[in-house]
């Protein structure tokens, strides 16, 4: 029996589908069952990853879990971890490119809280398995009001390139190391890609395809994307980020190869995913 956290996510919906469509014994928990939305069938349960003690019915059975920590901060971990140790065997932790590096304490915040919970779940005496995906390629949603109200994308950099990822093969992939015979991930760390780099000019050119009419992309001044990442960032991050982003441009990420060495389909396009996202940014 498997539990998927943030079932309701991006990347969770997609594992629930994937999980469905292979007749996988799981069970998806929300806050709100109620309110998961998700299609007819699935075994919702309630629980809570900010209240430990809300798990342990969600967990009665269940062998492995697919975990999405929804917070910038490890406080509620041990306990969770604790939970999760007393019922099942092995944690699939959906982190990120870069948390598998030791930093030394100057990786960005973000960066940094998927690391400390690396180095929990390393140390919770559970299977693990770590999926490092880059760039998730559903974060130019963001985009999405200026394209619907101006046909523009105005970021930094138009040059800037990244093998941005689409959710279901990030998901894809959770599915089959989920599926997986306990031994054949334990302790892997899968670094997850698209399948090319695309710069981010490209992609406005390709969500302008996707909606059938030109985006242009619009340069924006660095103190202005500053303001905007304050809106979601502390001040403390401010500058790490920025300058992980400028090195970004200098030495892009790496593409693998991993989507399809495990799943045996290659990864889709940032086209492919501006069409099947298309309705977003009409």
């Amino acid at each position: 029996m498997i539990l998927v956290t943030g079932a309701t996510g991006n990347v969770g919906r997609q594992v629930v589908s994937h999980l469905r469509d292979q007749g996988a014994a799981f069970r998806a928990l929300a806050r709100d069952p109620g309110a998961a939305g998700l299609p007819g069938g699935t075994e919702v349960v309630a629980g809570d990853l900010s209240d430990p003690g809300s798990l342990h019915a969600a967990l009665d059975g269940v062998d492995t879990v697919f975990l999405v920590w929804p917070f910038l901060d490890t406080e509620a971990a041990p306990a969770v971890l604790d939970a999760v140790g007393k019922h099942a065997r092995r944690i699939v932790y959906l982190s990120m490119l870069g948390a598998q590096e030791d930093t030394g304490g100057q990786a960005d915040p973000i960066t940094s809280f998927h690391s400390r919970m690396e180095r929990l779940i390393e140390r919770s005496g559970l299977e693990w398995t770590f999926l490092h995906p880059v760039g998730f390629a559903s974060n130019t949603l963001g985009w999405a009001q200026q394209v619907r109200d101006e046909s523009v994308v105005r970021d930094l950099n138009g040059a800037l390139a990244r093998p941005l990822i689409h959710e279901r093969d990030i998901a894809a992939v959770a599915a089959h190391v989920l599926t997986a015979p306990d031994d054949v991930h334990s302790g892997a760390e899968y670094v997850l890609t698209g399948p090319a780099l695309v710069t981010q000019a490209e992609q406005a050119h390709a969500i302008g395809e996707a909606i059938g009419r030109p985006v242009r992309f619009e340069e924006m001044p660095e103190e202005e994307k500053r303001r905007q990442v304050l809106a979601w960032l502390p001040p403390s991050g401010l500058d790490t980020v920025m300058k992980a982003w400028a090195a970004m441009a200098e030495s892009p990420e790496p593409v693998t190869a991993t989507v399809e060495d495990l799943t045996g389909t290659p990864p889709r396009t940032f086209r492919e995913w501006a069409a099947d996202h298309a309705a977003d940014f009409r």
